[in-house]
C-alpha cells in the first residue's frame, strides 16, 4: 500500500516481534502465473494481532458464496475452509472475526456428509475483534461458516449513489490491510497463512463485482459472478469491489476499471503501465500474477492505493492530467514481487513489504522518467522522514527490534518503514554497485517467493548472498545498525536535486524582497517541485503573503491534493480564513488520509479550528471511509481531552 510519492505512509508497522529464525527453502524462480512452487510448511510466529494458531492448523483454500445487499450494507453467506491439520494433537480451529453474525458452523466428515460443529464466539476486545474458536474433534479437512457481516464493517465502505462519479449507482470496496479482512470473512486473519480461494458472489444485475483474483475484462453485468485466486495470498490482499464499474485496455495484460466518467482519463494518466511491467521484469524477474488491472475509487478511498493481487485499488487523487503521480502505479505495482510475492510475516516486519517496494517503485520511476525525477522523489520522502523522525520513540524508529522483544505495535504501523526502509536498500545499491546489488534482490524475490519472512531472515539472507559473496563492502554492524538501531545511520547515502537548488533559490528571493518567481520558470515546474516551494516555506506566512501566492498560483482550491496537503494546512497555521471555505470542501471531499489528516490536525490547535474541524467531520462522515473517520475523530478527542484539562487547571 503505499499513500504515493510525496508521502508520510500510514500502513506498516516498524517495530519487530520476537520471533524464531524462519527456514524458508527455495522457491522454483520459474513458477508460472498460473501455479506455484511448493515448499515447506514455515514456522508459525507469534502475531499479536491476530487470535490465530498456525502452528496447529491453517487454511490452505477459502471457498466463498456470498450475497451482496446495498440496502442492507451487509454480506452474507459462507465461507468453506480446506485445512491443514499441521499439528496431530489439534482439535480446535481459531479465527478472527469483528462484527460478524456467526449463523452456523458445520464440519464435512469423511462420509462426505456435513455436521454441526459447536463453537464459541469471545466478546470482542478492540482492536482486534472476537475471537472464533471451532471445536473440531475429527479433525474435518473442510469446514464452513455461515456468516452475514455488519453494516458498520471496518474492512467495507458502501457509498450511495449521490457519493459515487456518476451519481447513478451504489458502490462498495473493501479495505483488508492490515486487520480489516476479518471485518468481512472469518479468517485466520495473519499474513504467515497464505491461502488459494474461490468465490461466487451474487448482486443486483447492474452492479459490476470485481475481487482481487481474475476478474475478466469482458464480463458482463449479470448478478452473478465467480472468481478464482490460484496463486496462495495472506488474507490482507482479499479484496472485493461492486459498483457501475467499466473497463479500458492498456495492454494485453493491463488496463483500468473505474466508473463511466473516470475510466478514459484514468486509462490515459495510467499508460504506461505495462512498460512499467516490463522494466520490472526486466530487473527482478517475471510478474507471476496473470494480468495487472487497475480500479479507481471513490475519493472517499482512505489510501493512495491498495496492492490487491491482479486488481490494485488506486485513489482517483493521483489522476491531474500530467502522469506527475504515477509513481503511486509504480508503487503498488512493485508489490507484485515484495509483499504480494514475498510478505512480512507478521504486520511487525512492515519494512519488508513497504520499503522494498519503496525502493523499486523509485527504480521503476528512474527507468521511465529519468533520474532527476526519481531523485527529486526520493529528496522528498527522506525530507520529510528527518523532520519526523526525531519525535518518534527510538523503537519507532527503527525498522525492527531485535529477536527477543516483543513490543506492542500498532498494526497501522509508520513512515520508517517505507522511506527508512527504501533509504537502507540504497545504501546496499551504493555500496555494491547495481550489477551486484539487482541481481541480489531478484534473487530474493525467487529464493522466498509465495513466502513470509522475518527481518531476521533478510539479516541472515543478505549476509550469506551479499556481505559474503563481496567482502569489505559492508559490514555486519553496518547491516544490523540500519535495521535495529533508531535514526538514520551516518552511513546514509545524500541525494541532490539541482532542480529542487533551483526552486529553493526562487523561494528565498521571495522571502526576502517579495520577487515572485518567474513565470518562465514556474510555467515548467512540476508537481514535485511545487511541492518542495510550499514545503520550504516558514512555519507561518502574513495574510498579504499567503494572498499573493493565492494570486499568482491559486493554492487554494487546487486539484492537485498534493499540494493542498501542504498550502491548506499552512494557511491553518497563518490565520488565513479567506481558505476556510476552499479547505471545507476539500476535506469534505476526499476521504484520503495521507491527504487530509495534516490539516485536521492544524485545525484542532485552535478553538475556532477544532469547531471547524467538527462541522466538517459531521458533513463528510456519511462519506468517509471508516478508518478515516477513526482517524479524524481520534484527532479531535485528543484536543478537546487537552481544551478540557486545560480548562480545568
Amino acid at each position: 500500500m503505499r499513500s504515493s510519492i510525496l508521502t508520510l505512509c500510514l500502513v506498516g508497522a516498524t517495530a519487530l516481534a520476537g520471533c524464531s529464525r524462519e527456514s524458508a527453502p527455495p522457491a522454483d524462480p520459474a513458477a508460472t502465473p498460473e501455479g506455484t512452487p511448493a515448499a515447506e510448511q514455515p514456522v508459525a510466529h507469534f502475531d499479536q494481532h491476530s487470535y490465530a494458531e498456525p502452528g496447529k492448523v491453517r487454511i490452505e483454500d477459502l471457498a466463498l458464496e456470498l450475497a451482496l445487499d446495498f440496502e442492507q450494507k451487509q454480506l452474507a453467506g459462507s465461507a468453506t475452509y480446506t485445512l491443514d491439520w499441521v499439528d496431530p494433537e489439534a482439535t480446535q480451529l481459531v479465527l478472527d472475526t469483528r462484527d460478524l453474525t456467526i449463523e452456523k458452523v458445520v464440519g464435512e466428515r469423511e462420509d462426505g456428509k456435513w455436521v454441526d460443529l459447536k463453537y464459541t464466539l469471545a466478546e470482542p476486545q478492540p482492536p482486534l475483534g472476537s475471537k472464533l474458536t471451532i471445536e473440531a474433534p475429527q479433525r474435518s479437512e473442510r469446514i464452513r461458516v455461515s456468516y452475514h457481516t455488519a453494516p458498520e464493517a471496518s474492512g467495507l465502505q458502501w457509498l450511495t449513489p449521490a457519493m459515487t462519479e456518476g451519481g447513478k449507482q451504489p458502490f462498495m470496496f473493501s479495505q483488508s490491510q492490515q486487520i480489516h479482512a476479518r471485518s468481512w470473512v472469518p479468517l485466520q486473519d495473519t499474513p504467515q497463512v497464505r491461502f488459494t480461494y474461490t468465490a461466487h458472489v451474487t448482486s443486483p444485475e447492474d452492479v459490476m463485482v470485481l475481487m482481487s483474483a481474475d476478474n475478466d475484462p469482458e464480463a458482463e453485468r449479470d448478478g452473478d459472478y465467480s472468481f478464482e485466486m490460484p496463486q496462495p495470498i495472506p488474507s490482507y490482499l482479499l479484496a472485493i469491489a461492486a459498483g457501475d464499474l467499466v473497463f479500458e485496455p492498456i495492454s494485453d495484460r493491463s488496463g483500468v476499471w473505474a466508473e463511466p466518467a473516470m475510466v478514459e482519463k484514468a486509462a490515459a494518466e495510467f499508460a504506461d503501465t505495462e512498460k512499467m511491467i516490463e522494466v520490472t521484469e526486466e530487473l527482478y524477474g517475471p510478474y507471476r500474477w496473470g494480468r495487472y488491472d487497475m480500479l479507481v475509487l471513490p475519493p472517499s478511498f482512505p489510501y493512495g492505493g491498495m496492492e490487491n493481487p491482479r486488481l490494485s485499488f488506486i485513489t482517483p487523487t493521483v489522476i491531474v492530467g500530467d502522469k506527475s503521480l504515477v509513481s503511486l502505479i509504480a508503487h503498488e505495482l512493485a508489490h507484485s514481487w515484495s509483499g504480494n510475492l514475498v510478505t512480512f510475516v507478521t504486520p511487525n516486519h512492515g519494512w519488508l513489504n513497504e520499503g522494498v517496494t519503496s525502493y523499486v517503485e523509485n527504480r521503476i520511476v528512474e527507468e521511465l522518467y529519468g533520474k532527476e525525477r526519481a531523485d527529486m522523489e526520493t529528496a522528498i520522502a527522506r525530507n520529510a522522514l528527518r523532520e519526523g523522525i526525531d519525535a518518534m520513540s527510538a523503537p519507532a524508529q527503527s525498522l525492527a527490534i531485535r529477536p527477543g522483544v516483543e513490543p506492542a505495535v500498532d498494526a497501522d504501523g509508520s513512515e520508517v518503514a517505507y522511506d527508512k526502509g527504501a533509504w537502507f536498500l540504497s545504501f546496499l545499491e551504493q555500496r555494491f554497485g547495481r550489477d551486484v546489488f539487482d541481481p541480489f534482490l531478484r534473487g530474493y524475490f525467487d529464493h522466498f517467493a509465495f513466502q513470509g519472512i522475518d527481518s531476521q531472515t533478510f539479516i541472515d539472507y543478505a549476509k550469506d548472498n551479499l556481505l559474503a559473496r563481496h567482502p569489505g563492502k559492508v559490514t555486519e554492524a553496518e547491516l544490523e545498525q540500519w535495521i535495529y538501531e533508531p535514526g538514520i545511520p551516518d552511513s546514509a547515502p545524500e541525494v541532490t536535486s539541482p532542480r529542487f537548488d533551483a526552486v529553493d533559490a526562487a523561494r528565498k528571493a521571495w522571502l526576502d524582497g517579495g520577487e515572485m518567481p518567474s513565470k518562465s520558470a514556474t510555467d515548467a515546474w512540476t508537481t514535485q517541485e511545487w511541492v518542495h516551494f510550499v514545503e520550504g516555506m516558514p512555519q507561518t506566512l502574513s495574510a498579504e503573503q499567503l494572498a499573493a501566492l493565492d494570486e499568482a498560483y491559486a493554492f487554494t482550491g487546487t486539484a492537485n491534493g498534493e499540494i493542498a496537503q501542504r498550502w491548506y494546512p499552512l494557511a491553518v497555521r497563518s490565520g488565513y480564513g479567506e481558505a476556510n471555505e476552499a479547505i471545507a470542501e476539500f476535506l469534505e471531499r476526499v476521504g484520503r488520509r495521507k491527504l487530509i489528516m495534516p490539516t485536521y490536525a492544524e485545525l484542532v490547535k485552535t478553538p475556532e479550528g477544532l469547531a471547524l474541524a467538527e462541522q466538517v467531520l459531521a458533513d463528510a462522515r456519511a462519506g468517509y471511509h471508516p478508518i478515516t473517520t477513526g482517524s479524524v475523530e481520534a484527532v479531535i478527542a485528543k484536543a478537546k481531552g487537552e481544551e478540557a484539562a486545560a480548562q480545568a487547571d
